[in-house]
């Protein structure tokens, strides 16, 4: 019961907990390039200011398809939360990014366009490789269940440490960090597929990306099982090499993100699949 009230109250929680961690990020990175930042509440006031601006609305649909996202952004980050069905998960999280492209797709805007193309290339690059990662969890739990790996008695990262690495690889995608943020590439394509959001309809989009930031360290956290004290420490470890690589790297192009993934990431995965499963 204490475990189903806390998992709530997470769940609940998640927009502002990826609102402090994207806080904290913009403060590392400021402090990484001898800055002093902006405070660490500065994404909530940029998020008071939004419901000042007045919202303009391409069409009703388009709208819609926005909040859309951030809800089933949210459901997806609350199944993972709660231990449901990876794959399930899966489903959710693309199903939250195909709303988003679908919207972009849905104006006429030619940097929209660009972008959900770009957004479908990211999704192409790194979903595959959270499948083959759902699969050796399955492989070595015997459920697609996430709570199965809560009673397991070694961590995750022990059993499948070529799968965490190929998290780690993908993330700088998901997450559209350097030199992965091609999605956006706000010297290109002015913001991608969000463009055309405004007022209080961007904020469904601003707020995504914070549950964005829950979703993917919570599956950093799942590699640690039952020790509390590994998954902050992988946590902590990761959030550190995802700003090192946004600030050190330059942004490369949407083929070779694409090739990167499918010649490094997936093969890394893959080849973690079939250790699982000959143990």
């Amino acid at each position: 019961m204490n475990s189903i009230i806390i998992c709530t109250i997470i769940v609940i929680l998640a927009p502002f907990i990826g609102g402090l961690v994207y806080g904290i990020e913009r403060k590392v990175k400021a402090r990484m390039q001898h800055r002093v930042g902006p405070p660490i509440l500065q994404p909530f006031y940029d998020f008071m200011k939004l419901v000042d601006k007045r919202a303009m609305i391409v069409h009703s649909a388009h709208a819609f398809l926005g909040i859309m996202h951030f809800i089933a952004l949210w459901f997806a980050v609350a199944v993972l939360i709660f231990g449901g069905d990876f794959i399930l998960v899966i489903y959710l999280h693309l199903m939250a990014t195909a709303l988003l492209i679908i919207a972009g797709y849905s104006t006429r805007s030619v940097f929209s366009h660009l972008g959900s193309n770009r957004l479908a290339i990211s999704a192409l690059a790194y979903e595959p490789v959270l499948i083959l990662i759902a699969i050796s969890v399955y492989l070595t739990t015997g459920s697609f269940e996430i709570s199965s790996i809560f009673s397991m008695s070694t961590p995750l990262i022990a059993k499948m440490p070529l799968a965490f690495v190929a998290l780690l690889l993908i993330l700088p995608i998901k997450l559209k960090k350097s030199p992965f943020d091609v999605a956006e590439a706000h010297q290109e394509i002015t913001g991608g597929a969000e463009i055309e959001y405004s007022g209080i309809f961007f904020e469904f989009l601003y707020t995504a990306k914070w549950l964005d930031y829950v979703f993917c360290y919570v599956l950093v956290y799942l590699f640690a099982a039952n020790n509390v004290w590994l998954g902050l420490g992988l946590v902590a470890a990761t959030f550190l090499y995802i700003n090192a690589l946004d600030n050190s790297t330059a942004r490369v192009d949407y083929k070779q993100m694409l090739k990167f993934s499918m010649y490094v990431a997936l093969p890394i995965a893959f080849i973690n699949l079939l250790l699982t499963i000959l143990k």
